[in-house]
């Protein structure tokens, strides 16, 4: 079903391109086309191996920022415990926020995964939604320009928990969209938030710690497969997958962390235009 070395290549592609505001899925889609591999990326196997190397990836991030978890954690206990969240409790309000913006996703994802399947063996539709990313993050890029509230001199968890619970639901919501092979979790999430006046790293750094829980849920709905006697076949090609993914998202979450300090969106936004625009008139074509 899935090579070894086809495991490698598409686990460190999903490792390096989760994180990246370009879409994992995307580029997982169109890259079998244009190197004529047969993997039918429509099959349950092939979602196995994504929801494992995703996890891989979340795996990862819940260890890179762990001193974060640990506070949001022990914040969203003693909110239970004192039966209500403090004004001043940056990280108890950071955690419900994060599971406020968790649940619109994992409705979403459950009700239409299986009607968007169809969008998963399409390169040329990937392709199409990968064009539609760069538009998508070109507006964030422009709408943080002209919002003044995006200019805090450094990120930290008050600035996040100023969002609000609907601006959280938003975010959450918008992040759905990652269904469609080409639209980019982190930049449908970064893009929500830096249209709420985050700025460039606070934006990335909710992004991040809101797609460990989702990925998570996802993996619990999914990964119980692998362990199927119908999975053997795909088995170790997955586990390898997923180890590869984990290399590629640490390497990459590190650079992005530091990145997003002094950076923005526009080179990604280059690059998905470009690469999408490209992709497309070559299906087209072919």
């Amino acid at each position: 079903m899935i090579s070894i070395f086809q495991a490698v290549i598409l686990g460190l592609l999903q490792g390096l391109s989760e994180l990246f505001p370009i879409s994992s899925l995307g580029h997982s889609v169109i890259l079998p086309r244009l190197l004529g591999w047969n993997i039918h990326q429509n099959d349950s196997y092939f979602l196995t191996f994504l929801v494992a190397t995703h996890l891989a990836t979340a795996i990862v991030l819940f260890l890179f920022f762990w001193k974060e978890w640990k506070k949001i954690i022990i914040g969203i206990f003693r909110s239970l415990k004192n039966r209500y969240v403090g004004t001043d409790d940056a990280y108890a309000k950071l955690g419900w926020l994060l599971v406020v913006g968790t649940i619109p996703a994992g409705v979403i994802g459950l009700l239409f995964q299986d009607s968007l399947r169809k969008f998963f063996a399409s390169a040329q539709y990937a392709a199409g939604f990968l064009l539609l990313n760069g538009f998508v993050l070109l507006l964030a890029e422009h709408l943080r320009k002209n919002n003044s509230k995006g200019k805090q001199a450094s990120a930290s968890a008050n600035n996040i928990a100023k969002l609000g619970w609907s601006r959280a639901v938003y975010i959450g919501s918008v992040q759905a969209a990652a269904l469609f092979p080409g639209i980019s979790r982190s930049g449908s999430s970064m893009a929500g938030g830096l249209l709420f006046g985050l700025n460039n790293e606070d934006a990335a750094r909710f992004s991040f710690l809101l797609a460990t829980p989702i990925i998570g849920a996802a993996a619990v709905a999914k990964l119980p497969e692998l362990f199927t006697a119908s999975a053997a076949s795909f088995r170790n090609a997955t586990i390898i997958g997923a180890l590869c993914a984990a290399l590629t998202a640490f390497l990459s979450v590190r650079f992005l962390v530091k990145y997003f300090q002094t950076n923005t969106l526009k080179p990604f936004a280059i690059y998905c235009l470009a690469a999408g625009a490209t992709l497309s008139l070559y299906f087209a074509l072919t």
